[in-house]
């Protein structure tokens, strides 16, 4: 298994009924496979820029077209651009290949007629292995996954993370976020404003 496919499991695991961002969820994964990538030495940073390294064979796929897509030219791609691209669509694209392997199953609720099936994890090695990595606190999933927006820290420690490499990704993942999050409040309060316009003064 490798850390994005882990992320993703411990968040369906862990949402506890209310549901994640999914645009924040695409940008921790691919900080989550650039992570990957860096501990395969399929890539290194220099500064803030990602420069392939020694090119292994990946069996994951979707980890497989991550490295595929890494710049192959200087100046190279920056942590922060990187995020952006290679994030657009992800958590889509995990959870369609999670399916397509048979990880997911409709979950059938007989008794709500009027709401629709939801999609379970099915109980599988790999989703025991990421349960087993996120109980022992593992500092890496644990910080990706806070800035998915699920509290992973125990009793208010932020995880001990020493790799510098590793450190500038999850800063860049927190920036990310941050600036989404920033983004989706804009639009929402000119939603708001074109809302209080169209209503008029006697709101109409």
């Amino acid at each position: 298994m490798t850390t994005p496919r882990d992320l993703l499991i411990v968040a369906m695991d862990r949402e506890s009924g209310r549901s994640l961002e999914r645009g924040d969820l695409s940008l921790v994964l691919a900080g989550a496979e650039l992570i990957d990538l860096l501990g395969s030495e399929a890539a290194r940073l220099e500064g803030d820029r990602i420069v392939p390294g020694y090119r292994p064979a990946i069996p994951d796929r979707l980890l497989d077209q991550a490295a595929s897509s890494l710049a192959q030219e200087a100046p190279y791609e920056s942590v922060d651009d990187w995020l952006w691209r290679r994030g657009h669509g992800l958590a889509a694209a995990y959870l369609a290949a999670f399916e397509d392997e048979g990880q997911l199953t409709r979950e059938h609720r007989r008794w709500r007629p009027f709401r629709s099936d939801r999609t379970v994890l099915t109980d599988t090695p790999a989703r025991r292995q990421a349960t087993d990595r996120w109980t022992a606190h593992e500092s890496v999933l644990t910080a990706l996954a806070t800035a998915a927006g699920l509290d992973g820290t125990q009793n208010g420690d932020e995880p001990d993370v020493t790799d510098e490499a590793v450190i500038t990704v999850l800063a860049a993942v927190h920036d990310a976020v941050r600036e989404l999050e920033a983004e989706r409040q804009r639009r929402a309060l000119e939603k708001a404003a074109f809302d209080n316009v169209w209503r008029g003064p006697d709101g109409i």
